[in-house]
């Protein structure tokens, strides 16, 4: 069967009236994951960002990832909830293990690890965290993921990295899932990245179009044959920052006047300078999941062909529409999708 998580909306990528404060943002948050647990959904997902980003407004609440799953863990019963993905840079290994395993203890076992090695340089300088070029950060996310799994599995954990160094770190609880929860590891570097992927990774995630997937899962492969590890133990995950890659949302509807009516919403907020409607619909037809639910399926059916089975998504203006993208996308995809 095929997976299907939603990502929850936050910032100015909720489709939120910018007067909204705090306490009414997180109440949405919570109807958010009430209703996709009713709609079936597998899970859903915060991204790990500590101000707005991208084009948000800098004034607009940004909820912590960890606290707020905790909090939303217990409002919820069946719903998986994960990191899309957790900045390795701005928690000491050891104690996100640690962190870990007790949401992991009270989800009872709901709990879907993301981690990734970071990358928004402004956002460490405004937090006072320091930014390591590219590939020490990735050095780093290989020793941290290795701390992680030893925190979760051993008795007594000793570790000692190049930047990381434990000693007889004792993590208990441990969590509930066994051996350990999922280890999804975010990011597409073809050189670094993947190849920490190939050692350690329990899941890959990474987005783009059919033929950048593809081009994303030969590397992997190959990573794996040099690593010796098979390639099909590791799960396949599709997901593109809505933030940074408009192609990574959602926008459904129920007819075409409906998508039209959304994409033009789209098209106020994203298009280029100058650009017209058609300009903007020919610019990102063939780079986005939009339609109605038959064309949304033909999309996601190319992708389960590479081997994807698990998709983690962001829904165009959900909020603004009062949930009814996702309830459609509930009804019409998913038991088209699984039905293959």
């Amino acid at each position: 069967m095929i997976k299907f998580g939603a990502v929850i909306p936050q910032g100015r990528l909720a489709d939120l009236p910018s007067s909204i404060n705090s306490s009414e943002q997180y109440a949405l948050m919570r109807k958010f994951v009430n209703r996709i647990e009713e709609l079936g959904f597998h899970s859903a997902w915060l991204f790990d960002h500590l101000h707005p980003i991208g084009a948000a407004p800098k004034n607009q609440s940004v909820f912590e990832c960890w606290t707020t799953l905790s909090a939303l863990s217990e409002i919820t019963k069946h719903l998986r909830l994960g990191q899309i993905v957790t900045c390795n840079s701005f928690r000491y290994p050891s104690v996100l293990a640690k962190m870990a395993a007790c949401f992991d203890v009270i989800s009872n076992g709901r709990l879907e690890f993301g981690i990734g090695a970071g990358w928004l340089e402004e956002e460490y300088k405004a937090y006072g965290i320091p930014f390591p070029k590219n590939k020490e950060r990735i050095i780093q996310l290989e020793e941290a993921v290795q701390i992680i799994k030893k925190m979760w599995t051993q008795e007594r954990t000793n570790f000692k990295g190049k930047y990381y160094t434990v000693e007889e770190a004792v993590n208990d609880p441990k969590p509930i899932q066994k051996p350990h929860p999922p280890i999804l590891i975010g990011g597409g570097g073809e050189k670094l990245t993947l190849k920490v992927v190939a050692r350690y990774g329990d899941r890959c995630n990474f987005g783009g179009t059919p033929d950048e997937y593809k081009h994303k899962l030969d590397i992997l492969k190959q990573h794996c044959i040099s690593e010796g590890r098979p390639f099909e133990n590791i799960e396949k995950t599709w997901h593109m920052s809505p933030a940074l890659q408009p192609s990574g949302r959602v926008t459904i509807g129920k007819d075409e006047d409906e998508v039209n009516q959304l994409l033009k919403k789209c098209w106020i907020v994203e298009r280029l300078p100058g650009e017209s409607f058609d300009e903007f619909i020919s610019r990102v037809k063939d780079k986005r999941m939009v339609g109605v639910p038959e064309q949304i399926v033909e999309k996601i059916e190319e992708y389960v062909e590479l081997g994807v089975t698990y998709f983690i998504l962001y829904f165009n203006y959900a909020m603004d529409m009062k949930l009814r993208p996702l309830e459609i996308f509930a009804k019409k995809v998913i038991p088209a999708i699984n039905r293959l």
